[in-house]
């Protein structure tokens, strides 16, 4: 299983150098990246329930962190960097399976208000 694990692990980092190499070409041959748009491309075009979707679902993952946060809160950590580390350290991930950073903490907040 180690060497699964091991093996795995490497391909990894293969997928992501290559990805990576394969992008900064692109970006050196002038391929503008991404969507020049940005989330303005959602907008319209039918995709006004998506973006409502997105806004639901993101308002039902702050609601089921609240208690959460509460608790972190009621042991005297306050600050936005303190309860980011706090959800780290319990193994809480974000949305997007990452790790908590006080900008996103602030985010969480501010759609519980």
């Amino acid at each position: 299983m180690h060497l699964l694990a091991a093996m795995a692990q490497h391909e990894r980092k293969m997928i992501s150098e290559r990805t990576k190499a394969a992008l900064a070409a692109a970006k050196r041959r002038g391929t503008k990246l991404g969507n020049p748009n940005g989330a303005r491309a959602l907008k319209g075009h039918g995709n006004d329930r998506a973006i409502q979707m997105i806004k639901i679902n993101a308002k039902r993952f702050a609601e089921e962190r609240a208690p959460i946060i509460a608790d972190i809160r009621a042991g005297g950590i306050t600050s936005l960097k303190g309860i980011a580390r706090e959800l780290n350290a319990r193994g809480i991930l974000t949305a997007r399976r990452g790790r908590w950073y006080a900008t996103g903490v602030k985010a969480l907040l501010a759609r519980l208000d």
